[in-house]
């Protein structure tokens, strides 16, 4: 062995004795707290001024305070027992702990130790000690798990993607709702469970809405493994770097099924409410149709009988004489023909179907409808204001109930038998703000009770004594549906006014 020369020796003395006085600053001026224990009790032999910083002791306070006195009682046994919070590796123990400080309040910290041991016996001299403060890394590391377990107990989908759209993470939900549960989804491309349509939605608008403002909403569909469609409203978040890079995007699916399937169920109740309507409408005019067929089949009896008592017993006919008869029974056939198709028209079960319509033309059709029953309750009905009114958008069926249904009840609230003079039934058309008409039926009838007026257009509430207060509930949401309102008021004359708006077709 090669045997160092005087003046090696001394430059390696002073080489340690350098390395041992940097050794020492540094440990002056470190932010973590450098201490040495004793090893039974853990008595602080030695501690560096970052004690001042962490824990509020001067140096001269610590030393000679034993470590255990000051771990978090709960924290005490987990050291003694190496418990998993106490990490070793390579002669080195890491512990994450709350200790005391002089305030009596805790804070965390984070602690690698190392035994010094006597060289000659193996007995350990003393234990070193670096500290620092873990409390922000606590404090995040909880709001993680927090958030962990809300991720995996919500019922929307989260999904986390990597920069190429493949799966990274999901939750509970995803997983079942995926149909995930036994398969290694880490490498599936968000391709897999988006509709074709969904994942151009997301290319050309979600991605890059999301990249650019950090966030992005939409409804369309997605789909499981087995190609099960599930409607969503998602909400696609791009989560980025310190320096501002995108490192990866989220997804929050809400499963909107029950909420379609909800909507669709209502829709149905309201397409059969709105036709058990026209039929308790067409139910009310049933005396007056009735009356309306059976003046045209009566002219076609006339006609026909008198064909027969004129050519009864004659061996020979010519067209000219039977012309008049068979035509006009032909014209009155096709009248009372025009009627019945009418009625199943209006009764009809079928989807709506919005169009501009020709308001004009729409009233007129109610108003030859309703004529005969104005005249038998000795009303007469008039129409003002039809000049150059822009169509309206609206399903036919549905406006004809409203309109047929306020006519109805204003004739009957009008109507004075035989007395003279007759009563007017007037339907008002005319502009409403910019971009709607206004509909008005006005009545000569007694008007409306303050008390019945807050309630006039509730279901089931009627002011007919045979009434099932179920048209103009009806009425009113059938307005609602075609985007206008339909409200009551008595007219300071007399008699009362419902009037309703509709959209004007773009």
């Amino acid at each position: 062995m090669r045997t160092r020369t005087p003046d090696e020796g001394f430059s390696a003395l002073t080489d340690d004795a350098e390395r041992n006085q940097l050794l020492a600053e540094m440990a002056e001026k470190s932010t973590d707290m450098i201490s040495r224990h004793t090893p039974e009790d853990w008595r602080f032999i030695y501690a560096s001024p970052a004690v001042t910083h962490l824990l509020g002791y001067t140096v001269e306070e610590i030393v000679g305070l034993s470590a255990y006195d000051l771990y978090h009682p709960d924290d005490v046994e987990d050291f003694r027992l190496r418990a998993p919070t106490v990490n070793y590796d390579r002669g080195l123990y890491t512990h994450t702990y709350r200790f005391r400080c002089k305030d009596g309040h805790y804070t965390w910290l984070e602690s690698t130790s190392r035994t010094i041991r006597d060289p000659d016996t193996n007995e350990i001299r003393e234990i070193l000690v670096v500290s620092r403060d873990a409390t922000h890394r606590i404090k995040a590391d909880n709001a993680n798990r927090r958030l962990a377990r809300v991720l995996e107990s919500t019922q929307d989908l989260v999904l986390f993607l990597n920069l190429d759209h493949t799966l990274s993470h999901i939750n509970e939900a995803a997983r079942t709702a995926l149909e995930l549960e036994q398969v290694d989804y880490s490498v599936l491309p968000l391709a897999w469970f988006v509709s074709e349509r969904g994942l151009e939605y997301l290319l050309k608008e979600g991605f890059p809405s999301a990249i650019q403002s950090g966030y992005w909403r939409g409804e369309l569909w997605m789909r499981s493994r087995q190609g099960k469609r599930i409607p969503v409203v998602l909400e696609l978040l791009a989560h980025r770097s310190l320096h501002g890079d995108v490192e990866y995007f989220s997804i929050v699916a809400h499963d909107l099924t029950e909420k379609k399937a909800a909507e669709e169920q209502l829709k149905q109740y309201q397409a059969d409410l709105d036709h058990a309507g026209r039929l308790v409408t067409m139910g009310e005019l049933a005396s007056s149709l009735a009356h309306e067929l059976n003046q045209p089949l009566a002219a076609m009896v006339n006609y026909l009988r008198g064909v027969e008592r004129r050519f009864a017993g004659s061996d020979s006919l010519s067209w000219q004489e039977l012309e008049l008869p068979i035509t006009r029974s032909i014209s009155t056939a096709l009248r009372a023909g025009e009627i019945v198709h009418r009625m199943m028209d209006f009764t009809r079960k079928q989807e709506p179907q919005m169009e501009a319509l020709a308001l004009e033309e729409v009233i007129e059709h109610i108003v030859e409808f309703c004529d005969s029953m104005a005249e038998r309750h000795g009303v007469v009905l008039e129409v003002s204001g039809t000049g150059e009114l822009p169509p309206v958008r609206a399903d036919r069926i549905q406006l004809e109930q409203v309109l047929l249904n306020l006519v109805v009840n204003a004739i009957e609230a009008s109507g004075n038998g035989e007395e003279e003079p007759l009563n007017i039934v007037s339907i008002q058309l005319e502009p409403h703000g910019q971009k709607q008409v206004r509909v008005s039926v006005n009545d000569q009838g007694p008007g409306i009770d303050r008390q019945d007026l807050d309630r006039l257009f509730t279901r089931f509430y009627s002011t007919k004594k045979a009434g099932l207060g179920m048209g103009l509930a009806i009425s009113r949401s059938l307005v609602e549906n075609l985007g206008g309102e339909l409200w009551a008021e008595n007219r300071p004359e007399k008699g009362a006014r419902f009037s309703f708006t509709l959209n004007m077709s773009e």
